[in-house]
């Protein structure tokens, strides 16, 4: 591709399958791609926006694809601003990405024009030819202060959808009809959105206000074959009673550690489908993905040839790639990447009989006396249990050690029944005790009945 001659998501979306036999389908409404050709979603001529720095901002994704869709290419920059985004937070956000346009179904102060998108597809003139290499901003997510802008472009965002297979334009791709518990104006949903618009298939949308059953009914009834989610997502469907109502052939995980717990459970709900779990970033892009069944990853992909290197410093995994983002926007423009071009994640691992683990984000550590602890490697101990469904470990201060290790747990309502809390605390421990050492083991242990998920698809903790 020259410089002189970009190519839009309309355009690739164009060429990647016949148009009448795809639709974008949200909770409220269906568009059709085809009915999209022969017109527009905005309320305002598509290129009177040429050239613009706009701020998609729809409080449903229905809208927000469609206006992503229409303005690549033809938009200098689209701001993908999650529904969740703190009110103290947007004005800055508006001024780092220099927004002069904002396009969605709510006007927000501090920016002069509005333009409204909705699902209503009416009579225009098809796009006009790309002009633009637009810049596609990501927020990041998981921080308690002012979210990073993180740049990419369509070329970044999609050089992990050039295999075959689930996640290319292969036999898998081709007629799929994907869909993702995500919100696609964050980096997982939108690689989902790309994957079925690139790779020549449909796309069912969730909703936050949508209830988990509502959701998996809808999903099944439009014949879903796709799914993507984090393992915490993952374990709230698996709960519900409506996880049989769909069938999927593929099955994918990401944003949060995969433990082996999650990925039994899920080849027990989904014997036909092939599951998957990828790591992935917003920074880093996709590294790479896992499907033999078993959490963490072979040591033979590091250092392995390809389109992504990657190396293990300081306990850390750290990715250099094409699908890189080009940088942040602001202040932390210069920040992003070492000076040999990898990203450092921030995601540690260690490696146990030629295989790497997941432990836990290197901002997520407890301390306990001096030794470190990993949230993350003692939820996927106390997971292996049978009657847990999910779990939190977070710390809780301690006059002696600083702090001590809790856990609260979520435990499957049928078996818990016929258990004493007691007794059942008791085994959770021992489960515990022989897979970690003595100063990860909790100190105490709390039945919840649910935990909290964050907008992103991951747990709420402390640090995030």
């Amino acid at each position: 591709m020259s410089q002189r001659e970009p190519v839009s998501l309309w355009q690739r979306l164009s060429e990647a399958g016949t148009l009448a036999d795809r639709w974008l389908r949200g909770a409220e409404a269906s568009v059709n791609l085809a009915a999209l050709s022969r017109g527009s979603s905005l309320g305002a001529p598509v290129d009177e926006l040429r050239g613009a720095s706009v701020m998609v901002a729809a409080r449903d994704q229905l809208p927000a694809a469609l206006a992503l869709i229409e303005l690549d290419g033809i938009a200098r920059r689209i701001v993908l601003c999650p529904p969740d985004l703190p009110q103290e937070h947007l004005a800055s956000v508006i001024a780092t990405a220099e927004v002069d346009v904002v396009v969605g179904d709510r006007c927000i102060s501090g920016v002069a024009r509005f333009v409204r998108c909705t699902p209503d597809i009416t009579p225009a003139h098809r796009i006009g030819r790309a002009s633009e290499r637009t810049e596609w901003v990501l927020l990041t997510s998981g921080t308690t202060g002012v979210p990073k802008l993180v740049a990419h472009n369509l070329c970044s965002l999609s050089s992990a959808m050039a295999g075959r297979g689930p996640l290319g334009a292969g036999p898998l791709g081709a007629k799929a009809v994907w869909s993702t518990f995500y919100d696609m104006r964050r980096y997982g949903g939108l690689q989902i959105f790309l994957r079925a618009m690139l790779g020549g298939g449909s796309m069912v949308l969730s909703s936050a206000q949508e209830p988990v059953t509502d959701f998996l009914g809808r999903a099944g009834a439009h014949g879903v074959t796709h799914v993507s989610g984090t393992p915490s997502h993952w374990r709230r469907a698996l709960m519900s009673r409506s996880s049989h109502k769909m069938a999927p052939r593929y099955v994918r995980l990401s944003g949060e550690i995969a433990d082996q717990a999650i990925l039994d459970h899920l080849h027990a709900a989904y014997p036909d489908a092939d599951i998957a779990h990828a790591f992935a970033s917003t920074e880093a892009g996709v590294a790479f993905d896992v499907g033999d069944g078993f959490a963490g990853f072979p040591a033979s992909y590091i250092g392995r040839p390809g389109d992504v290197a990657m190396r293990v410093a300081d306990g850390s995994l750290r990715i250099r790639s094409g699908r890189n983002a080009l940088g942040y926007l602001g202040d932390e423009a210069s920040s992003l990447v070492e000076t040999d071009g990898f990203v450092d994640t921030g995601d540690m691992v260690e490696l146990r009989d030629g295989r790497y683990h997941f432990v836990g984000r290197r901002g997520g550590i407890i301390n306990i006396g001096g030794l470190k602890v990993h949230p993350e490697e003692v939820e996927a101990a106390i997971n292996r249990h049978p009657s847990v469904h999910m779990s939190l470990v977070k710390a809780r201060r301690n006059p002696i050690t600083g702090a001590i290790v809790v856990a609260d747990v979520v435990v499957k309502s049928r078996i818990a029944a016929a258990h004493k809390t007691d007794a059942l605390k008791r085994e959770i421990l021992e489960v515990c005790r022989g897979a970690l050492a003595r100063h990860k083991v909790p100190a105490t242990i709390n039945f919840v009945s649910a935990l909290d998920v964050g907008a992103s698809g991951k747990l709420m903790r402390d640090h995030a």
